[in-house]
């Protein structure tokens, strides 16, 4: 997959199927767009193309909003876009600037002019332009006008749920990991550098990797205990993962910790990968540190209960 940073970086192709938006997550519904842009690909003998933003809009558009959150960093999407086996991924830098352009602009000059799309697939309920006043029926119009053709895609549905980025982060800032994880089509990850802690994992028994996140915008799950899956390099191991404030010795500050099973490698500095499978306890304050210990012994057995189905 061929990635381009400035709309002027990329050279038309013959028979471009193009589609275009945030792609938050690229959850199902993304991939049932994608698939239809792979598929006319092949029937037009074309080469895909998939035009989308950084930041998110929401970032540029809203900065004193202090509850704005992504479910893909920039470079995890273009790793779940590359493995969808696209041909051209271009990424606009979403600017005021650019959010002013009005629609019949970003028609005419990005898809006709840049990169001479013949086909567009599109999801539904998908709006561009200057305060999202783009349409179908506007796309529809230039492309009687301009010859290409214009397809938009039903909302993807779970059960009677049309899936959404919206509801994605609402599962999982409640924690229900698995729905999210239904709507998303693949494990929720986390990726981070593993940080020095103050070691008391270690004095329990249960050694951790304290993980930081360098985005500020990246979605952290709601706070509690998880059974995870990690990976390391060209490895996977099971886990346990923690999100909260360790409240048993007074902490206040919010720490993402995972404890791997079965391991016992320096991996200071090091990059995780963190696949969240499910939530299965809150946090809680134990009265000792014996208690604790305890709990923690359960709470391996569950985390691997659930890793095995």
């Amino acid at each position: 997959m061929r990635v381009y940073r400035e709309i002027d970086d990329y050279i038309p192709v013959p028979n471009a199927v193009a589609t275009i938006g945030t792609f938050d997550g690229l959850h199902i519904g993304h991939q049932v767009i994608i698939s239809r842009v792979k598929k006319l690909t092949t029937e037009a003998g074309g080469e895909s193309v998939i035009i989308t933003f950084s930041p998110h809009p929401q970032i540029v558009l809203h900065p004193e909003e202090k509850n704005i959150f992504v479910l893909n960093t920039e470079k995890e999407k273009i790793k779940l876009l590359e493995k969808q086996g696209i041909g051209h991924l271009i990424i606009i830098p979403f600017t005021h600037d650019f959010a002013s352009v009005p629609y019949f602009d970003f028609i005419k000059n990005i898809l006709i002019d840049k990169l001479h799309v013949r086909k567009l697939v599109i999801g539904y309920d998908h709006h561009y332009g200057n305060n999202r006043q783009g349409e179908f029926r506007h796309l529809a119009d230039y492309g009687k006008q301009y010859d290409f053709e214009v397809e938009e895609i039903a909302a993807q549905k779970v059960g009677e749920v049309a899936v959404s980025s919206t509801k994605i982060r609402k599962a999982l800032m409640s924690g229900d990991i698995r729905l999210a994880n239904k709507f998303l089509g693949y494990n929720y990850s986390l990726c981070g550098k593993v940080v020095k802690g103050d070691g008391i994992g270690k004095t329990l028994g249960f050694p951790t990797a304290n993980i930081k996140i360098s985005d500020k915008y990246k979605l952290i799950p709601a706070q509690g205990i998880y059974a995870v899956e990690i990976e390391y390099g060209l490895e996977k191991y099971s886990g346990m993962a923690s999100i909260g404030t360790r409240p048993t010795f007074g902490g206040n500050k919010l720490v993402i910790e995972v404890n791997i099973f079965n391991f016992d490698k320096n991996i200071y500095s090091e990059n995780l990968n963190v696949n969240f499978i499910e939530r299965f306890r809150d946090e809680i304050k134990f009265p000792d540190i014996e208690q604790l210990k305890k709990q923690l012994v359960i709470d391996k057995q569950i985390a691997e209960k659930i890793l095995k189905k």
